[in-house]
């Protein structure tokens, strides 16, 4: 738990400080709020724009320019198709919607997106996966925080750790 707290910590202050160009190890923060009075689970990303580009032309075996100024509408498609197969979401064991909203690129090496899952009454567990860039590169790491019920939880998905179960 300590390790996880303290690998939190360093990946909020690289994010933070991301306007170097160059990084050494890769990292991606997600941020899952649960907005009890609208019924929704609110999501922002945070994901190195080139690590995003380099992940799914290695997928997809096609060169794509997501969150720079060479952005295709097919790029955005592509990349709308990697963030719901390397990214979900379960509300009590039952698979989750989530609808992309936007994007915008923060200090130009930065992808930051947003996205929500639209009517989630009560739950008792959130299952989470997120493999963004595992498959890529065995040394991803993402940090999910999670706000629920006036609780908030932080999870460390690497390649050997790549789902967890939340019980509120």
């Amino acid at each position: 738990m300590k390790n996880k707290l303290v690998y939190c910590l360093l990946a909020v202050l690289f994010v933070s400080t991301s306007a170097f160009t160059f990084h050494k190890f890769y990292v991606g923060v997600f941020q899952v709020n649960y907005a009890a009075e609208k019924k929704m689970f609110q999501i922002t990303s945070r994901i190195f724009i080139d690590d995003l580009n380099n992940a799914m032309e290695k997928k997809y075996n096609k060169k794509t320019f997501i969150g720079t100024s060479k952005e295709t509408q097919a790029d955005i498609d592509l990349f709308k198709k990697y963030l719901s197969e390397n990214f979900s979401i379960k509300v009590n064991g039952q698979s989750k919607t989530i609808a992309f909203l936007s994007k915008e690129a923060e200090a130009d090496d930065v992808l930051v997106c947003y996205s929500r899952i639209t009517n989630v009454d009560k739950f008792k567990t959130l299952e989470i996966s997120n493999t963004i860039l595992v498959d890529w590169n065995s040394e991803q790491q993402n940090i999910t925080h999670i706000s629920a019920f006036d609780t908030k939880k932080s999870v460390l998905f690497t390649q050997s750790s790549r789902k967890e179960v939340l019980k509120y």
